[in-house]
């Protein structure tokens, strides 16, 4: 029987409705959450992103601040326009759009980041906060991604508590991150994180209750190397081309044959990436009520 699916459109569209309510009491007390974006170049995948995250704005009654550079600008013109978008009241959170033009010191461009505006929760003080913190209420901006992992699970009523995850890859925006906020005491998972100097990665993988891929590599985990019942998160992106049409699509990182014996995955796309968008809003969300108190 093949595995459940844990439908990220459908959980992302309820929390957008949600935040739609709290964005519309915010504004009854003059608050108004505004959404900075900053993209430096013409990448056709980078515009999309920012288009779609201003359309998700919209969708929920924040505002939308649009910073855009050539592919020229210099460092020096990207800092600029990031400490205008910390200084700007309009803006309660913003984002880099990544990657940034070669050339560019991205880590410094980040680090200009006010801690405080930082919607993809990213900054370096925002994950130092996270590994403080293991048992208190989280109140700094959460990375987007791994806690729309979270959220997705929990919105399909399943429970991290005792669970043995794998994660595969060791990225800065998933791989890296999800294991402070894994390991918090109101998840209580117990991670491994795997990586390219990982020995026997089929069996490390067999041991976990919850596989979430991250690597972007695909079908790099097949059927033999999943535990029966087990949860698959596939965050992994890659791109490959159909030899007749000559058409691309998006895979991810779980082989067909391996959702024949999980008991849940998540579909790529329509899994964590809507999420990851919808938990951007919120922390934009969560940063406006914050500061309304």
């Amino acid at each position: 029987m093949s595995a459940q699916i844990l439908d990220g459109l459908v959980a992302a569209s309820q929390i957008k409705a949600e935040l739609a309510n709290r964005v519309d009491a915010l504004r009854e007390r003059g608050v108004i959450p505004g959404l900075g974006t900053l993209l430096v170049g013409e990448d056709p995948g980078s515009q999309w992103y920012v288009a779609g995250k201003h359309r998700d704005c919209a969708e929920v009654g924040i505002e939308s601040i649009r910073l855009d550079l050539p592919a020229t600008a210099s460092q020096q013109d990207i800092e600029d326009a990031v400490r205008s978008l910390n200084n700007n009241p309009a803006c309660t959170g913003f984002i880099v759009q990544l990657p940034l033009p070669a050339g560019i010191d991205t880590q410094a461009v980040l680090e200009l980041i006010d801690p405080d505006k930082d919607a993809d929760g990213l900054h370096p003080m925002n994950l130092g906060r996270l590994v403080l913190n293991v048992r208190d209420e989280v109140t700094s901006p959460l990375p987007c991604t791994p806690s729309g992992i979270v959220e997705l699970l929990t919105r399909h009523g399943l429970s991290l508590d005792g669970q043995e995850v794998v994660v595969l890859g060791r990225g800065v925006t998933v791989g890296r991150p999800i294991g402070l906020l894994l390991t918090r005491r109101d998840v209580n998972a117990t991670v491994t994180l795997t990586h390219t100097g990982t020995k026997d990665l089929a069996d490390v993988v067999r041991r976990a209750d919850v596989v979430i891929g991250a690597v972007g590599a695909p079908g790099i985990v097949t059927a033999d190397m999943v535990k029966p019942g087990a949860i698959l998160i596939d965050v992994g992106v890659s791109r490959i081309t159909d030899p007749e049409t000559g058409k691309s699509r998006v895979v991810g990182d779980f082989a067909e044959d391996a959702r024949q014996v999980a008991s849940w995955y998540s579909p790529n796309p329509g899994g964590v990436g809507p999420m990851t968008r919808a938990m951007l809003l919120a922390n934009v969300v969560d940063m406006a009520d914050r500061q309304a108190r």
